[in-house]
């Protein structure tokens, strides 16, 4: 038996260390152009020829130049709101459709799935249109009502896929103590929803936070740009000056690594194994 073990846990061993090398190397693929951008956005630049070889003057020019502060908060409000108002809505509708059983909720559900398979290209400009008619074209809260209405099916379809993980026996013992469907969802459901919340957050943060189409379409002065929208137009500018470009580049991948960075620790899926012990 011994005998039999011994090549079997060197094969094991082997399969780690081809597992290993092959995600190292798809993460330096990755990793490259990221590291890229940090290291020429620190190099001296052509304003700066005389500095160190690590400097960041790249960055306080970039903020003293151009207008990259107020683009930085217009797509932190925009995400910001877009997140919030996807996720409010989102929990609510996705528990319906997760624990409803009726016709009008398969049919909602269905119909969810035919917008979302829409491309949003379709809806650019007819909306363009529209929100012209009523003052939201150029105006960020307009770019915030397409950001949510492209979120919401599938953030939607998030919430309903996290909450069918958690057996309906938790809520039912609750209503048996007085709970309230309404008080159940948010006190039970909620409660041990928190990974399925962050996920749906980051993938409205992630759509708001990136698009440039839209944003394009919708936002024509500069002060109401978005970050990506800003970028672009900066890069026409500065098109000689790559440290600048990859500076302003830097300053529009930071808040992403950094909610990544500090939501990382709170993906759990064992928050509720506890209330099953019983069971």
């Amino acid at each position: 038996m011994s005998a039999a073990t011994v090549p079997l846990s060197k094969v094991a061993l082997r399969g780690r260390w081809w597992r290993f090398a092959v995600l190292l190397i798809v993460t330096t693929v990755v990793l490259v152009p990221v590291l890229s951008t940090l290291l020429l956005s620190i190099r001296p630049g052509t304003l700066t020829a005389d500095a160190a070889p690590i400097t960041l003057a790249n960055f306080k020019h970039v903020f003293a130049s151009s207008d990259v502060a107020v683009w930085l908060v217009n797509s932190l409000g925009v995400t910001l709101a877009t997140v919030v108002v996807s996720v409010i809505v989102a929990a609510p509708a996705g528990y319906v459709l997760s624990r409803g059983r009726s016709k009008a909720v398969s049919a909602y559900s269905l119909l969810l799935f035919l917008i979302q398979s829409l491309p949003a290209i379709t809806a650019i400009i007819p909306l363009f249109i529209l929100f012209a008619k009523v003052g939201l074209a150029d105006n960020l809260i307009g770019l915030v009502v397409v950001y949510v209405g492209s979120t919401l099916s599938v953030a939607t379809w998030m919430m309903a896929a996290y909450f069918d993980t958690i057996p309906q026996t938790l809520e039912e013992a609750a209503w048996v103590d007085g709970c309230s469907v309404f008080g159940s969802f948010v006190r039970v459901v909620l409660r041990n929803s928190l990974p399925g919340v962050l996920s749906t957050a980051i993938f409205a943060f992630l759509l708001a936070w990136n698009d440039y189409l839209v944003a394009l379409v919708f936002l024509k002065s500069s002060n109401v740009f978005t970050l990506p929208v800003g970028v672009q137009g900066f890069f026409q500018q500065n098109q000689t000056d790559w440290s600048s470009v990859m500076a302003v580049a830097v300053v529009m991948l930071l808040p992403p690594v950094v909610i990544f960075a500090f939501l990382n620790k709170y993906f759990s899926v064992g928050g509720i194994g506890g209330s099953l012990a019983g069971r």
